[in-house]
């Protein structure tokens, strides 16, 4: 590669010496790298971009250099904290059916589900009030810096949300916002943010959060409820049967499964114990395959495309 001689022409050499690798670590790379160059920049206010990258190339790096100890570094952070493989790998379908329980990312999502909800609606009332607000306001004099300011904390909960999809789905989110050039005129720093594709990626995110935490929190408490109500049945029907008959007026307890009313037996009890017990593991599954699809997800609106 050439000598580059402008900050933007630094930066896409690093961006094409790091194409291939996580957009997230690009995001990061880039922001270091420009923070590092404009604040160099301002520091030696007499000296061209030219100058500057010339005086700096020994001790920051050249672009292929800088890219190289990114991706040392993210395989060194990756590989350290990656959960250890078990010492007995299970090779059955039995055993990876009930190796689920064992998985951390598992766990992770289940608890992101649950609360999914909760930041869902937020995200959504959040958007929803800012942007009918925005509209209000449009024709008054506060109506252009609300919604810019509505627009600046759009941006700040996309960090936010990156910090609980990492921390929970196991997804590399990145680490620092867009870099923004701080001495650049005002105006020029709104055009950038309003012509940002990611801004209004991440208020189509916030406003899709609301149907998808009411889903995600569905299934949790749907599949949860079904194998304890089984369990239950099972129980109550071996240790609380005068009791449950008690509760009947002494009738007898009868089960339907589209065959008509019958006095459950044996057999029954039986399914109704083994789907109570399967049942959580079979929501553990789906539980981490949304969690996957989510983090896709994610990373799709909430990350900038290393093309861009």
């Amino acid at each position: 590669m050439t000598t580059p001689r402008t900050i933007k022409e630094y930066l896409a050499q690093l961006r094409a010496a790091l194409a291939g690798a996580d957009p997230a670590m690009i995001q990061d790379a880039l922001y270091d790298a420009e923070e590092h160059l404009r604040s160099e920049l301002a520091e030696n206010p007499g000296m061209s971009e030219a100058e500057l990258l010339e005086k700096i190339s020994t001790t920051y790096g050249a672009p292929e250099e800088v890219a190289e100890i990114y991706r040392t570094t993210e395989q060194t952070v990756t590989r350290a904290l990656r959960r250890p493989p078990p010492r007995r790998p299970q090779q059955s379908a039995i055993g990876r059916f009930f190796g689920v329980i064992a998985d951390p990312h598992t766990w992770g999502a289940l608890f992101y589900m649950l609360l999914a909800l909760a930041t869902g609606i937020f995200y959504f009332t959040w958007a929803v009030t800012g942007l009918s607000l925005s509209l209000g306001f449009a024709f008054t004099l506060v109506g252009i810096p609300f919604f810019l300011i509505f627009m600046a904390s759009v941006r700040g909960l996309s960090l936010l949300e990156s910090r609980f999809v990492e921390s929970m789905l196991g997804v590399r989110m990145p680490r620092r916002p867009p870099y923004t050039e701080h001495d650049r005129p005002w105006l020029k720093r709104i055009g950038a943010m309003l012509a940002d594709p990611r801004t209004w990626a991440t208020l189509l995110y916030m406003l899709l959060m609301l149907p998808l935490g009411i889903a995600y929190f569905t299934i949790v408490v749907a599949f949860t409820s079904i194998s304890l109500s089984c369990l239950a049945f099972v129980f109550a029907m071996i240790f609380r049967h005068d009791w449950l008959q008690g509760l009947y007026a002494n009738q007898q307890i009868l089960v339907d499964w589209g065959f008509g009313p019958h006095v459950p037996g044996r057999p029954e009890m039986v399914v109704l114990l083994v789907i109570g017990i399967l049942l959580p593991f079979v929501m553990l599954h789906l539980v981490r395959a949304i969690g996957h699809l989510h983090g896709a997800l994610a990373k799709h609106l909430l990350v900038k495309s290393a093309r861009e």
